[in-house]
């Protein structure tokens, strides 16, 4: 769904999907021409003129039914950047789009309510490029995410944790800070404790291990003087206990990649910062990673096609 395209000025709301048996695409809705518009219709209620509006960034869901849903993400209003916080849910069986819940309008405030309580009132504040998961109970997850100026920088970085709750309907503030650009208490490396948290960042790699817990790597956040930075911690969160782990890489910002031997996993191996990457779960456990804007072996920042696999076995 959607994207950003022809020279990063350009967005749009068009579903595709791909049959992997067919080897085909098929255009399954939204418009074949830059920048539409939202028609949001009436919340709750599906109906074939629904449709997001064009966009990048978006985090992303699916539920046990097999629906798709969407949150955020970020747009252009003529030569400037606005995000959203509405949330969309889509029937493949129905073809029709839903607006869930959220504003209709852009750079909505949301509204935190008190920290661990479901509230119909909560509401993630409007965001792009946040990390996103869904848990074994079909929760979803939502973690950090960024605001931007009219010209593309971000003011605006969260750390912020929630879930929703496709049953009930209600958002919950989880974790992390309720301001933006927060700094990340690091603790011990390897001991979960309360204070612990990721700093504030967007764009970072997630996966979900076997009982249940999550793993965070990476992300965009920004300096103290407001310039962008890059990271390559590894974290670990544990929906139980409801604690961070600080488990690897740098504390640090702009880390360079330690690559060791090709195919030679190391204690001391690290991919280097980067946000953006491409990231999955193989059927072993193992998460894997790709390329990126981040830094390589000398330091050096750009686009990156690195290879990593992470052996959640050996660490």
């Amino acid at each position: 769904f959607g994207g950003n395209s022809a020279g990063n000025v350009a967005m749009l709301n068009d579903l595709w999907e791909y049959s992997p048996s067919a080897g085909q695409w098929v255009w399954q809705g939204g418009s074949d021409i830059v920048g539409a518009a939202a028609s949001y219709g009436s919340q709750g209620a599906p109906a074939a003129s629904n449709n997001p509006g064009a966009r990048e960034g978006a985090a992303k869901w699916t539920d046990a039914a097999g629906n798709l849903w969407l949150f955020g993400g970020d747009s252009l209003a003529g030569q400037n950047w606005e995000e959203f916080n509405d949330l969309w849910s889509y029937s493949p069986t129905t073809g029709l789009w839903t607006w869930v819940g959220g504003s209709n309008t852009a750079a909505n405030a949301g509204s935190y309510g008190t920290l661990g309580v479901p509230a119909a009132s909560n509401l993630p504040p409007a965001r792009t490029d946040a990390i996103s998961w869904v848990d074994s109970a079909g929760v979803f997850w939502l973690f950090g995410g960024a605001q931007l100026n009219s010209n593309g920088s971000y003011p605006a970085v969260f750390n912020d944790l929630w879930s929703y709750n496709p049953t009930t309907g209600l958002w919950t503030w989880v974790g992390g800070s309720n301001t933006p650009n927060a700094a990340a208490v690091y603790g011990t490396q390897g001991i979960a404790a309360a204070s612990n948290v990721p700093g504030a960042r967007m764009g970072g790699s997630a996966w979900l291990d076997a009982s249940g817990n999550v793993w965070l790597f990476g992300g965009l956040g920004l300096a103290r003087g407001g310039l962008a930075q890059e990271y390559n911690d590894l974290w670990e969160y544990s929906p139980a206990s409801a604690q961070w782990t600080w488990v690897g890489g740098s504390d640090g910002a702009n880390a360079a990649g330690v690559y060791g031997t090709q195919r030679a996993g190391a204690a001391g191996n690290s991919p280097g910062a980067r946000v953006s990457a491409v990231s999955w779960k193989d059927h072993s456990g193992n998460f894997w990673l790709f390329g990126g804007y981040g830094y390589d072996q000398f330091g050096s920042a750009g686009n990156l096609n690195d290879l990593w696999q992470y052996n959640l076995g050996a660490g």
